[in-house]
């Protein structure tokens, strides 16, 4: 029998210019790298959710967009992991650019009027969108897509310090959990990509039920899918409490956060 990550499954042969740290097709001849695939799930679900709510409270559609960036991000890793195909990872990785920078324009606009809209800010980021999309189309390099990310990433690293420094100190809890999580997310992701070989023959030494454990690019998914979600309510707390909105972490059965808004403040 051949390798486990030398098979070939359902979807044929891999195209994309990434394959990740996984034996292909290892548990299902229908996904190419299941953990990889299914634990996209938190950045699908719960975000569709957080869409609805912001439609029911009335919210600015910049963070009905976020939620919804949020969830097209993780329809696109599911289709690329599931995959492995080109096309695929386009879907999986371009989102990833337009989502952050929706989080750009919502975190730089946070002490706006309500209903305001910053065309230049607006006309910025959709160019920087479609340059850094023409040029990944041309020179196909997951470095130059990983670095425009990660410009975009460090941006909102600093609108948040700021916001937690100076103007809402007592949102560091959220803030900082938000950033951390993330960014334990991004230490998991490069161990996988650095000790890879060294990570396949631990799993090949390990009970299967155990191995999900060691799938450090589907904790990736995890964390970094909550990290942003708490990203989105940590900047839809921070416009809320400008607009006098009274905004409030609670916890759906105890476990998952969401923010519940209670009537304008009178002037």
């Amino acid at each position: 029998m051949a390798l486990a990550g030398d098979r070939e499954g359902y979807w044929g042969p891999t195209t994309s210019t990434l394959d990740w740290c996984k034996e292909n097709y290892a548990l299902t001849w229908y996904i190419a790298e299941f953990w990889n695939t299914v634990s996209n799930l938190i950045m699908i679900i719960p975000p569709l959710f957080g869409a609805v709510q912001s439609v029911r409270d009335g919210l600015e559609k910049r963070y009905i967009a976020s939620y919804l960036a949020l969830t097209v991000v993780g329809l696109g890793s599911w289709c690329f992991h599931m995959t492995l195909k080109y096309e695929m990872q386009l879907l999986d990785e371009l989102p990833m650019i337009y989502s952050c920078c929706i989080f750009v324009y919502c975190m730089f606009e946070c002490f706006k009027m309500k209903n305001s809209v910053n065309y230049h800010l607006l006309f910025t980021l959709v160019l920087f969108s479609l340059i850094v999309t023409i040029v990944y189309l041309k020179v196909k390099e997951p470095i130059f897509h990983q670095v425009m990310y990660g410009m975009l990433v460090f941006t909102l690293v600093l609108r948040s310090i700021y916001i937690v420094t100076w103007v809402y100190p007592w949102l560091r809890g959220l803030g900082y959990t938000s950033l951390g999580i993330f960014l334990l997310g991004f230490l998991l992701w490069n161990i996988d990509n650095i000790f890879c070989d060294s990570l396949r023959n631990f799993r090949k030494r390990m009970p299967p039920i155990l191995n999900v454990f060691t799938q450090f690019h589907a904790w990736w998914h995890i964390l970094t899918g909550l990290g942003s979600y708490l990203h989105i309510l940590f900047s839809l707390y921070t416009r809320t409490l400008y607009l006098r909105y009274r905004p409030k972490v609670k916890f759906l059965l105890g476990i998952w956060p969401v923010i519940q808004l209670e009537p304008l403040r009178k002037h």
